[in-house]
């Protein structure tokens, strides 16, 4: 007997912002949960945590950065407030509360959102979340800069991608790295995520961290290279934002599509508590 057919993907809507559009995914039904990227990577990072959430009774709106995937690369700058921005006119177009789960620095742009916007923010999921800047020495902040320069930085990001992979790595890896390669290809998208990498700081998040009064999960995988510490990089900020705290084992900055049986079960039991269904 032949298998189903797999469901289409969802039709990709934008959303207009003044220097260009932000693309998006909208599926399932039920209370609204933003699924945001981080630097460098496309919404698809989230492959195995959508269908779960749908699956549990969620709407799901999976977005790309601006510069990023199918959004557009006309954006003059690049950082955690303008992230923030483009998230919170998406909620405001979706005008419905909803729970962010971002990655990486987008954790940042949501922890920005519910500070600002704190009636459209039911809850944050932080995974691998830069919410303050890392200590890194002038040779190591020259370094990445170097590395990320608009010339390179599309073979550069190709081959360090793997090293933020550390521990279990998804079936699908060389997949979603050629999709990410393939996307930076592009016309204008290498140069997108240099000005990423160059002009994104995270004081401005540190700074709005105690003006966040929601319900906060924060995911770390055990491995991720991004961080000295991953353990006490989590448990700072689980202070600093009075939330939970879950270490991923065998998983490094994505552990959303590292380790998805046990990032997407503690998702779920997060958002029965923070976004009970009717």
């Amino acid at each position: 007997m032949s298998s189903a057919p797999e469901a289409a993907p969802p039709r990709t809507r934008y959303l207009s912002r003044p220097e260009g559009r932000i693309a998006y995914d909208l599926q399932g039904s039920g209370p609204l949960v933003v699924l945001v990227p981080g630097m460098g990577d496309l919404r698809s990072t989230y492959r195995f945590l959508t269908p779960a959430l749908v699956a549990a009774g969620y709407t799901v709106a999976t977005t790309d950065l601006r510069g990023q995937g199918d959004s557009d690369t006309s954006f003059s700058s690049y950082g955690d407030p303008e992230a923030a921005d483009d998230l919170g006119a998406l909620l405001a177009e979706l005008d419905r509360p909803a729970v962010i789960v971002g990655n990486s620095l987008a954790g940042g742009a949501g922890v920005l959102v519910a500070a600002d916007h704190p009636d459209r923010v039911t809850g944050l999921v932080l995974i691998g979340a830069f919410v303050r800047q890392p200590r890194a020495s002038a040779f190591q902040a020259a370094m990445f800069t170097t590395m990320m320069a608009p010339l390179w930085v599309t073979t550069a990001w190709k081959y360090y991608l793997p090293s933020l992979y550390a521990g279990t790595k998804p079936a699908d890896f060389a997949e979603h790295r050629a999709a990410v390669v393939r996307g930076l290809k592009r016309p204008g998208y290498a140069k997108a995520l240099s000005n990423w990498a160059n002009q994104t700081q995270h004081d401005p998040v540190e700074a709005r961290l105690g003006d966040v009064d929601t319900p906060v999960l924060v995911i770390m995988g055990e491995r991720d290279p991004d961080f000295a510490d991953p353990t006490a990089e989590a448990e700072w900020t689980r202070k600093a934002l009075r939330g939970e705290m879950l270490m991923v084992p065998e998983a490094g900055h994505y552990p959303q599509s590292q380790r998805p049986e046990i990032t997407s079960k503690a998702i779920v039991a997060f958002l029965a508590k923070t976004a009970p269904h009717a």
